[in-house]
């Protein structure tokens, strides 16, 4: 018998998965393995909120291999080690997985293809897992990478996207790979009280009934707070639970402008992968520089606990913050307000912002959420870097009769329309009985701190 590994990283799925297909087409056996790495409990990535969802992939993915007559293999301790230890019980040849962006992802491939040659295994690395286009897969002449979105989405849009690939119908796992249970949520604490169900299964119901109810509509609505009608499927893209090459052709296929602005919001995805694949270094440090002398932790401590805390005095801004602590996930369009608010109203550091995202998203990863923050702060590859958005005018906007307010700032619940967005423009009697502070600053404050401190008063 000839047995392949595959490692499960961010792929977390059967369906259209191409590691899985090569490893079945190359081996009479294969062991699907997924490694509990010590090194991302280091590094403060495994939080409760992405603990309890990837503990809910782990046991639907595994529920599915033996549906399929196989099962999940779940080991611990250092990555290149374990994958090897496992190759060299089962006598496998082989190892597949998908390919990574990040730092780690570079390290972890490294000492993969190091301790897994020392043994005579090959490794075998699939592009087209985790993103619809490969990062370098299309580039600008003289460039590694294109810097704007428009240019990049024209080109990704007319790259042709690789066939699906059907989930297995069945996996054989050799007896000798041994094993752990796989984790659970019931033993993570901490996970905020509305997390959604992780997995495949999950996702892939989530996906179809959306895409039947809301995807016609995403273009007119996707801005809407109080109408969550975003897809919410940011977790199950992040983990792996959906294979972005299946979201994209299949909202293609539904067609019209709302299936080409979700689009549009999965190619925002691969061209953050492209941008962090080239400059992994943006991950820590400002893609573009802006000589800003941010405000940090010591010099700002009580309005980033307020910020942190969603109690600012700005409730657009605050009902985000708190959304957050809630389900694990902030609407698109809050995202924006609370970061705008915290780098240009606060002249706050980006990076501060972005662990805090970390803390508690359960989509959070460093690829999209560290240059979302840069592209927010001016310091990434927003074309208008020195844009601020105004969280009165945005929640006019985007949350006019204040629905999206009230349902996380209950002490603003009796404030009725509008007026929920400006209390502290009620009558002193009225703002009295609120319970609910006043603005950290004025906005007015805020601009003219940051322009000076982008030489642009």
């Amino acid at each position: 018998m000839t047995v392949a590994v595959v490692l499960f990283t961010s792929d977390l799925r059967l369906h259209d998965h191409p590691p899985l297909r090569a490893a079945l087409n190359a081996a009479d056996e294969v062991v699907p393995l997924f490694v509990r790495d010590p090194a991302v409990h280091a590094a403060g990535f495994d939080v409760p909120n992405r603990a309890a969802f990837l503990a809910d992939c782990l046991a639907d993915l595994d529920s599915s291999l033996r549906r399929r007559g196989g099962r999940l293999v779940v080991r611990a301790g250092p990555v290149a080690r374990e994958v090897r230890a496992v190759a060299a019980e089962c006598g496998a040849t082989e190892v597949h997985m998908a390919a990574g962006v990040t730092g780690y992802a570079h390290r972890r491939e490294e000492r993969l293809r190091a301790e897994l040659g020392a043994g005579g295994v090959a490794l075998r690395v699939h592009d087209s897992v985790v993103t619809a286009v490969a990062p370098g897969k299309v580039t600008p002449v003289g460039s590694d990478h294109f810097a704007v979105f428009t240019p990049y989405m024209r080109r990704w849009s007319k790259e042709p996207l690789r066939d699906l690939l059907p989930a297995p119908r069945a996996v054989r796992v050799p007896d000798a790979a041994r094993g752990e249970e796989p984790p659970s949520r019931a033993g993570v604490a901490d996970v905020s009280p509305e997390l959604p169900a992780g997995g495949e299964s999950a996702g892939r119901d989530r996906f179809a009934r959306w895409a039947d109810t809301g995807l016609s509509r995403y273009e007119e609505r996707h801005d809407d707070l109080a109408g969550d009608a975003t897809s919410r499927l940011s977790p199950y893209l992040h983990f792996g639970a959906l294979s972005p090459v299946d979201v994209v052709r299949r909202a293609r296929e539904k067609g019209g402008p709302g299936a080409d602005a979700f689009v549009r919001q999965l190619c925002w995805r691969d061209f953050h992968h492209q941008v962090l694949a080239a400059r992994p270094d943006a991950s820590v440090q400002d893609y573009r520089t802006r000589g800003d002398r941010w405000r940090g932790e010591e010099e700002a401590a009580e309005d980033i606990a307020a910020w942190r805390e969603g109690r600012t005095g700005y409730p657009v801004v605050d009902a985000g913050m708190r959304q957050l602590r809630h389900e694990g996930w902030m609407h698109n369009r809050a995202r924006l307000l609370v970061a705008s608010f915290l780098t240009k109203t606060l002249y706050v550091d980006w990076r501060i912002g972005a662990r805090h995202f970390l803390r508690y998203l359960v989509d959070g990863d460093l690829v999209n959420n560290q240059l979302n923050w840069q592209w927010v702060a001016g310091t990434g590859t927003d074309t208008r870097p020195h844009r601020v958005l105004n969280p009165v005018l945005q929640g006019r906007r985007y949350d006019p009769d204040g629905t999206y307010v009230r349902r996380w700032v209950p002490e603003l619940a009796e404030v009725g329309g509008a007026a929920v967005h400006e209390p502290w423009r009620l009558p002193a009697d009225e703002r009295a009985g609120l319970r609910y502070p006043a603005p950290l600053l004025d906005l007015g404050e805020g601009l003219a701190r940051f322009r000076q401190a982008r030489g642009r008063d």
